[in-house]
């Protein structure tokens, strides 16, 4: 290629013309055969989401019901978890809509009506209310919301083109919005004139019209006075009502505007309820369904609710996590078709099961039974294992299930008692769901109390363990203790309740002293014969309830086939939603022939050294990382030079061009910027900064 001399020397030019080294040839373009699509046969794994497991062996049909399975387990969660949020919602919801049906100038002594809604750590809450409430008020004909930004408001005529545009397009359409000005038969109208928004407001006989600030705090304070004092001059012509969303406290917010733009407002203070609330209640939800089949485990929950506390997630993001954590059990997980109701009799699916590490643990508790043979059929014949496999599945859906039913119960049973440390629903599942439950604090903390219950107090643990048997077969036979109790009530002569003999109102203390030493002793009260039976009858109780517990609170991991119904992989959330993207774009420079394919004998020992195979940027990269906090570019250059046209390097990878390795060196260069590694320096003209090193 040659430049026109009118534009100089070519040598002053900054542009370099790349010339491939290699032979390959430009494939040649393909001709189009057919244009029907439509028509065109197509492959069916083509259209297949899900990819065949098993070594690839997987059937086509075991692919389709894995993946229609996930489907619908997945839409019935979803459907809970939407019914959660509406559930959460509702009560704000209400109270905003009233506020604003009933707003007008003349019920606030013609101050602008306004709404304080305070969001804390549930940024998304407030869109979802207000798109919810612009929808009603649309459906309604009554009017309709204006949801401004922080960027909507650079100066004062910027938010009032948004508000009008916003208004008009909301409802009408674009086309409407330009005819408001297209119209020549009047004055022309400004894009920013309240005018047209009132006129608009008439013609579409709206009777409210909401002004949302979703980040009030983001807004500037002197566009925000201005526009509020604006606003305060149209309220006798506009129905306007205010609504700003804060983040922080209304006392923060009232003190970024001034004293008369305060007093132009006048209203109401609602509150959204906090995220992590909102979280709780939807894993809850989807963890104790009675139709639930798979469960997360306690290192995944674990992970799930601690990044969403600690990163102030929203519930809608907390939903997409478990979505993809059940996505990631069907389409890596080939025995999740055992959830389904589909019996396959494919060899390879039963070879998987035979690897589990539960599949042996169930063997080696077989052999410690005496059950030799079972394991050898077990071992041999598919049909054996199939039908071992099914009855494994549905004792451990029912397991899991009695597990969190006695939870429940527990927690229940917990706040009957008004313990004063216990742990919300979120902890006690994945605690549960740990194994180490039954010999947890809480529990003992609550036999303990138990001991010292009155006969009122037992009365009430008793309907509290037989309200929650509607849903299971309660946990302990509480017809028995009823009766019993009943019958000691009957012959009980006092309005006071039974106590056991451990009730502290049966113990006394005793204060002696001894070598100037106060020594405390505890003795036992003498009871009657009514309470000591009623002692009788507490222990049996607690006897049943702590066998039962005992029986109830397994340990997850335990149970034959876990590995179809709890999930409890980290790793795949972990690299999805906080991937290490720095780490390994560090490592890919450092070593690029882990991540590309070489033809060469000496890939390995160009892993750790600078060769001219390996791509330019990974060469200057590696440069780098040797030169200090200031890099000299010219040095780098001769460093990066004599590697690519080193005399060392045979034929085929030398570039003997040195324009064509300077054009090398300048892309590579850029491409260190972009990556954020390298700035210019202000200390000197020919150096770069370094701005990151490896590792931190």
């Amino acid at each position: 290629m040659e430049l026109d001399s009118e534009f100089g020397s070519s040598e002053d030019l900054g542009i370099y013309v790349y010339h491939p080294t290699d032979n390959a040839e430009r494939s040649s373009k393909r001709r189009k055969v057919s244009t029907n699509i439509e028509n065109k046969p197509q492959k069916k794994n083509q259209s297949r989401v899900f990819v065949p497991l098993l070594g690839g062996k997987e059937s086509a049909d075991l692919v389709d019901v894995r993946k229609s399975t996930f489907e619908e387990l997945w839409s019935s969660q979803e459907e809970r978890c939407r019914r959660v949020i509406d559930e959460l919602d509702s009560g704000i919801l209400k109270d905003i809509t009233s506020f604003v049906e009933t707003a007008s100038p003349d019920a606030y002594n013609g101050c602008i009506p306004t709404s304080l809604v305070t969001i804390g750590s549930n940024v998304s809450a407030l869109p979802r209310l207000l798109d919810i409430l612009h929808r009603r008020l649309i459906s309604d004909k009554s009017g309709q919301v204006i949801l401004l930004e922080s960027g909507d408001a650079p100066n004062l005529k910027a938010v009032l083109k948004t508000i009008i545009r916003t208004a008009v397009t909301s409802t009408s359409g674009n086309d409407a919005y330009q005819n408001l000005f297209a119209d020549k038969s009047g004055p022309r109208m400004l894009p920013y004139d309240l005018n047209v928004l009132y006129q608009y407001v008439i013609s579409q006989g709206s009777k409210s019209l909401v002004l949302a600030f979703r980040d009030s705090e983001a807004f500037d304070s002197g566009v925000l006075n201005d526009l509020l004092s604006l606003l305060s001059s149209w309220v006798d012509r506009l129905p306007l009502v205010l609504l700003f969303g804060i983040s922080t406290t209304v006392e923060l917010f009232e003190g970024r505007l001034s004293r008369s733009t305060v007093a132009l407002l006048h209203g109401k203070q609602f509150e959204i309820h906090e995220a992590e609330g909102a979280i709780d209640r939807i894993y809850e939800t989807l963890q104790a369904s009675p139709d639930t089949k798979l469960w997360l485990g306690p290192h995944l929950s674990t992970s799930l609710i601690e990044k969403a506390r600690d990163h102030f997630q929203g519930p809608e993001g907390f939903i997409r996590e478990v979505k993809y954590a059940y996505m990631s059990h069907f389409f890596a997980n080939p025995l999740s078709i055992l959830l389904s109701s589909f019996s396959s009799k494919q060899k390879e699916l039963y070879e998987a099961v035979r690897n589990l590490k539960s599949f042996r643990s169930f063997c080696e508790q077989l052999v410690e039974e005496s059950k030799a043979e079972s394991v050898r059929a077990l071992l041999v014949d598919d049909d054996a294992l199939r039908k071992q496999v099914h009855e494994s599945i549905e004792n451990g859906l029912t397991q899991m299930k009695e597990l969190f039913y006695t939870m429940n119960t527990l927690r229940s049973v917990q706040n009957m008692l008004q313990l004063t440390k216990v742990n919300n629903n979120t902890d006690t599942y994945i605690r549960g769901l740990s194994g180490d439950l039954s010999n947890s604090t809480s529990i003992k903390d609550l036999f303990s109390r138990l001991q010292k219950i009155d006969s009122d107090s037992f009365k009430g643990i008793l309907a509290t363990l037989q309200e929650g048997s509607n849903m299971s077969a309660p946990l302990v036979d509480v017809s028995q203790y009823e009766e019993d109790l009943q019958s000691l009530l009957a012959i009980h002569n006092s309005n006071s309740p039974l106590r056991s003999e451990h009730d502290d109102q049966n113990t006394t203390i005793k204060t002696s002293i001894a070598q100037d030493k106060v020594n405390l002793t505890k003795t036992k009260k003498k009871i009657s014969n009514v309470d000591a039976a009623y002692t009788e009858v507490l222990e049996k109780f607690l006897e049943d309830f702590e066998t039962s517990l005992s029986s109830k609170l397994i340990n997850p991991q335990n149970l034959f086939l876990h590995e179809v119904f709890v999930f409890d992989l980290r790793n795949p959330l972990r690299d999805t939603f906080a991937p290490r993207v720095r780490f390994s774009i560090e490592r890919a420079l450092s070593t690029p022939f882990d991540y590309l394919a070489s033809t060469s004998s000496t890939t390995g020992e160009e892993g750790g050294n600078l060769s001219a195979r390996q791509p330019e940027t990974a060469i200057l990269y590696q440069l780098y990382l040797e030169s200090g906090s200031l890099v000299n570019v010219f040095d780098l250059w001769k460093a990066f030079s004599t590697i690519i046209c080193g005399e060392d390097s045979d034929t085929e990878s030398r570039i003997c061009d040195e324009r064509l390795a300077l054009m090398l060196f300048y892309r590579a260069m850029s491409e260190l910027k972009t990556l954020g590694m390298i700035k210019p320096s202000r200390k000197k003209i020919d150096h770069v900064s370094k701005s990151a090193w490896k590792g931190l």
